[in-house]
């Protein structure tokens, strides 16, 4: 009896298993990406028993969001291609070669791989006055902030999470980003990166303000801090409707992201990298990039508030997948915009940023919300 029992358990337990595994399952299959073009191949691989669940999952749209486009590979393909085209742009434009000492053939297309690769393996070095512990976690901390506004933001019908409040969650974990880069020079505990860590407190205080109120414009203007349904409404996209906005968020990005003119806390001339000037190995390399995913981040959030997020041209062949290609493509040339801005400005002092951000800047991001506002309640929203 003993034995039948422990059978009979054992057979309970089996069952249960896989009905959990067919729910998951049931749950994967039920909002998977339809891509027309590759229908007939993931067809096929859906009759494979264990291959189904793998494809169920990777096009499941949170999934596909997250890991893959907008998400965690869309972010490290912008990184590889907006490092070597804001160095080949800048070389260009001051008459340089930029990148050529990998693949030479095409370009140098290869470098930041290549850079990437170098930081992997070099030592990573922690001077004796460091606060060693804090030194090495902020900087793997910091992309903590980075990647979960993606949760938040939708291509189209493909999103992980969607809330009515994504608008301000979305801002205020972008908000906590300046936060980390202060507790990475503080941990850094040296005299440059301290410089350095006071400059990036005073950007944060002179951009923040703001960009917040540009952002809350166009909340007021669409009624709603829902990104989804921000887009939903854009029969016009948001630059024509309330360009003060925009032009305030653009100029407040460049400041977020220490783009020239507003290269103020890093300051390559005078303190070498800023709050980060310590650092070495991945570390450095992981620090380096952080400005860039933040980049990639505001290039997504300008892109669904003002240019109309996933919307543009059908490609009826690529199904649920066109929004987040057109999304992806709107970021990464704002993206390039900003890149430009390196070559062709010179950088300001932190008294001429600052008067910028809380004179200029402050009263146009005003406007754009007393504009929004009569939009919003004369009833002339397209």
């Amino acid at each position: 009896m003993a034995v039948s029992g422990t059978s009979r358990q054992k057979q309970t337990d089996e069952v249960m298993e896989l009905t959990l595994v067919n729910t998951v399952f049931q749950i994967f299959s039920s909002n998977m990406m339809d891509i027309p073009v590759i229908k007939p191949l993931v067809d096929v691989l859906m009759t494979v028993p264990i291959v189904k669940y793998l494809v169920a999952l990777i096009l499941w749209k949170p999934f596909f969001a997250v890991i893959l486009v907008p998400g965690l590979t869309g972010l490290m393909l912008s990184l590889l291609f907006i490092i070597w085209f804001e160095r080949k742009l800048t070389a260009r434009i001051q008459w340089r070669m930029g990148p050529l000492e990998i693949s030479r053939s095409i370009g140098g297309i290869l470098q930041p791989l290549a850079d990437g690769m170098r930081y992997f393996f070099q030592e990573i070095i922690i001077h004796k006055e460091a606060h060693r512990p804090y030194f090495v976690q902020f900087p793997i901390l910091a992309f903590i902030p980075v990647l979960l506004p993606v949760l938040f933001i939708p291509a189209g019908t493909v999103y992980a999470i969607r809330t009515p409040y994504a608008l301000p969650v979305i801002v205020s974990l972008i908000s906590m980003i300046p936060v980390v880069i202060m507790a990475i020079g503080w941990a850094s505990n040296s005299r440059l990166a301290f410089i350095g860590t006071v400059r990036e407190a005073f950007m944060y205080f002179g951009y923040e303000i703001p960009f917040i109120i540009a952002v809350l414009a166009m909340a007021v203007l669409y009624g709603t801090s829902d990104l989804y349904l921000i887009v939903e409404k854009q029969r016009v996209w948001g630059i024509a409707l309330n360009p003060i906005s925009a032009l305030v968020f653009l100029i407040t990005m460049a400041m977020a992201t220490s783009r020239l003119p507003f290269e103020i806390a890093e300051a390559d001339q005078e303190i070498a990298f800023g709050p980060f000037v310590e650092y070495s190995g991945i570390l450095f390399g992981l620090t380096m990039t952080l400005a860039y995913e933040k980049m990639y981040i505001l290039g997504l959030l300008f892109s669904v508030l003002f240019l109309g997020g996933g919307s543009g041209p059908p490609l009826p062949f690529l199904g649920d997948l066109t929004p987040v290609i057109w999304l992806y493509i709107k970021a990464v040339i704002i993206m390039c915009i900003m890149a430009f801005l390196r070559a062709v400005y010179p950088r300001y002092r932190i008294d001429q940023a600052l008067r910028l951000g809380w004179t200029y800047l402050a009263g146009l991001a005003v406007v754009s919300v007393v504009i929004a506002g009569l939009i919003s309640a004369g009833g002339l929203l397209p």
